[in-house]
């Protein structure tokens, strides 16, 4: 059953179009993952689902008596004291029906037992029945259950006993957005809608919600940049690129495929028809040059054709995307971080977070730190940074360290400065033309590099950090959550930087992708806060890697291959490249020598049985007609020689 159809819509705000002639319907078991870059529409696109707004053309249909769920970034401003004191409170209010039925129940079995000698009375009689149906038809829509589905849903969104107790005033804001979370799955209603609900979820529970939506049996919608979690969860993609949005059959990365090989033919389609254009253009010059009757024919014939053909648009390049690259300054020590006994414990609090972690980091490691969430990783690196004291234990640091640190709240930016003046801020010596360069590169172009800090979005805020950390040049970066409020293809463009960067990373990530593309080692806490350095091996990722240890409580062995793989050095194989070019030229070069011959050649021949035809020949009937079918031969090998040639 199709449970939401969307029609052509199109929105613009003023002069902008957002987005145009939008079309798609999903059925009842459909998971749906809408991915595109920041400030496209998705989560506008929501919010015409909804109704909340209205699109300037086209229509949203819902099937009647759909019960809908929205988790938009914002929820976790919408949990308040108001709806229930505690979590748990507040996961019962989500079922208010059932909160009204057990009052109602409850007050008619007080009355029902203080009055027994009224049982021979009407109002009694009337009574009992409402009691009935009112306790059947609560044990029937899950009265029973829901207080205990509330807590299981809670459990599986990583919250303990103690947290669900716990004054909703005291609740973070990453447990305020799973408690919100929690409130829509608990529904389960027909059609789910989620605004990137992976945010400040750790890997416990980030498996747990995979699980439950890959189970779901409604309909699912979700905006998220979570490339592991779209291919876990969805099964259709819908890709906003150029204010456009095209369906796709499959997750996320079937998707990207399906895309590249949409492109690769659309390219070889646009290339092969502009060729026999050009084809076809250049035979019609050449029959207007040598200008008889029959080739004045011939070219127009052409012509007519060229006109009917259907012109393939030149494929659109990709979306402008974030460009960076990393280098390092000055080379470090092979010892960057010597690490021993480090034991931390907040003054306020008597609860040791960190205890005798010992580990070492060398140069040109990739190092992702990975945990549940409050196991400390924040804490170590800033400990590691020095913007914390150690309670115990020893950082031991390198020689010639240049340490860049990438603040996942990007604290470091001057709210009243424009885009511009931080980055001078930084690097006050730096030309006007070359500091447009950098921002352009980061997506900052025209007058947005005049945009206050205050109103930047969190992923501006995110690139502007990254641009400012890309031009110090540091030999050590220390990153924590580098990838939030980024888009896919700003993630991509930093994976891709990071991977030739020279130096030493260090990472906190929850990033799945992210840390498998990059990772070289991985210092994961446990559940008893005991860090352990994993190595990464070649037959997974690093994060099943991780998994694997926690499922097995030990280091799995890094395999090796049971053959030495023979390889080609990079010298070699640049050398064989260009040896075999230079042999295709050669050749090449050679076939057009001869062509170019054979075209001198033929043309000497034109002329002369075109001068043979309108003199000797003109009354020799035989002969004209001898000379007419070779001069047609020699027009059409020429057309080819200049075809091949682009004469």
């Amino acid at each position: 059953m199709t449970v939401i159809s969307v029609n052509d819509v199109s929105l613009s705000f003023g002069a902008r179009e957002l987005f145009k002639n939008i079309s798609f319907s999903l059925e009842t078991n459909d998971r749906l993952g809408i991915v595109g870059p920041n400030g496209c529409g998705k989560s506008t696109l929501l919010s015409l689902l909804l109704r909340e707004n209205k699109p300037d053309e086209g229509s949203v249909f819902i099937a009647a008596n759909t019960s809908i769920g929205i988790l938009t970034q914002d929820s976790a401003y919408e949990v308040s004291a108001d709806t229930g004191a505690t979590a748990l409170e507040q996961m019962y209010a989500a079922f208010p029906e059932h909160l009204a039925a057990e009052k109602r129940i409850a007050e008619l079995e007080e009355w029902l037992a203080k009055n027994p000698e009224l049982s021979m009375v009407p109002k009694y009689a009337s009574i009992t029945k409402e009691f009935t149906d009112l306790h059947d038809r609560y044990a029937r829509d899950g009265g029973l259950t829901f207080r205990s589905r509330c807590h299981s849903i809670l459990e599986g969104m990583g919250f303990t006993e103690e947290q669900m107790s716990l004054p909703i005033e005291s609740l973070s804001g990453g447990q305020r957005t799973r408690l919100a979370l929690s409130r829509r799955l608990c529904r389960e209603p027909d059609l789910l809608l989620l605004d990137e609900p992976t945010n400040h979820l750790d890997a416990d529970t980030l498996a747990w919600l995979e699980s439950f939506l890959s189970n779901y049996s409604g309909c699912l919608i979700t905006v998220s940049h979570d490339r592991r979690f779209l291919d876990k969860v969805t099964n259709k993609t819908l890709l906003f690129e150029r204010g456009r949005a095209k369906l796709y059959r499959g997750s996320y990365t079937a998707c990207a495929e399906q895309r590249r090989r949409d492109r690769e033919i659309l390219e070889k389609q646009y290339k092969d028809q502009q060729k026999e254009i050009a084809r076809q253009e250049a035979y019609i010059e050449q029959q207007r040059r040598w200008n008889r009757e029959r080739n004045i024919i011939a070219a127009e014939s052409r012509i007519k054709m060229l006109a009917k053909i259907d012109r393939i648009s030149a494929p659109e390049k990709d979306e402008r995307t974030v460009k960076m690259q990393f280098s390092r300054g000055l080379q470090s020590g092979n010892d960057v971080l010597n690490v021993r006994g480090l034991t931390f414990t907040y003054p306020s609090a008597s609860k040791t977070l960190l205890r005798d972690l010992n580990f070492q980091v060398k140069r040109g490691e990739k190092v992702f730190i990975v945990g549940p969430n409050g196991c400390g990783k924040s804490t170590l690196i800033k400990l590691l940074l020095g913007d914390l004291d150690c309670t115990g234990g020893v950082i031991d640091y390198g020689h010639n360290l240049q340490i860049g640190y990438y603040d996942q709240e990007n604290q470091g930016l001057e709210e009243r400065n424009t885009v511009l003046e931080e980055l001078w801020s930084l690097y006050p010596d730096m030309k006007e033309k070359d500091a447009r360069g950098a921002l352009g590169s980061f997506l900052f172009r025209g007058d947005d590099v005049f945009k206050p800090v205050s109103v930047l979005s969190g992923g501006e805020r995110a690139r502007l950090t990254l641009v400012k950390l890309m031009l110090s040049k540091m030999n050590v970066l220390i990153l924590d959550e580098p990838t939030n409020h980024l888009d896919i293809g700003s993630r991509e463009a930093l994976e891709d930087a990071l991977a030739g960067y020279d130096g030493t990373l260090i990472c906190v990530s929850h990033d799945r992708a992210f840390i498998d593309r990059l990772a070289t080692r991985l210092l994961c806490f446990d559940e008893q806060g005991k860090l352990v350095s994993l190595p990464i091996g070649q037959t997974r990722g690093a994060w099943d890697e991780w998994q694997a240890y926690r499922e097995n409580g030990k280091i799995v062995p890094v395999a090796v291959q049971s053959k030495p793989v023979e390889t080609v050095s990079d010298n070699k194989a640049d050398y064989l490249r260009r040896k075999s070019e230079a042999a295709e030229a050669r050749k090449q070069a050679s076939r057009l020598a001869r062509l170019k011959k054979e075209q001198e050649e033929l043309e000497a021949e034109l002329d002369d049985l075109s001068a043979e035809l309108y003199g000797d020949a003109a009354s020799d009937y035989v002969r004209a007609a001898e000379i007419s079918a070779r001069i047609e031969e020699i027009e059409n090998r020429l057309l080819e020689i200049y075809e091949e040639t682009e004469v």
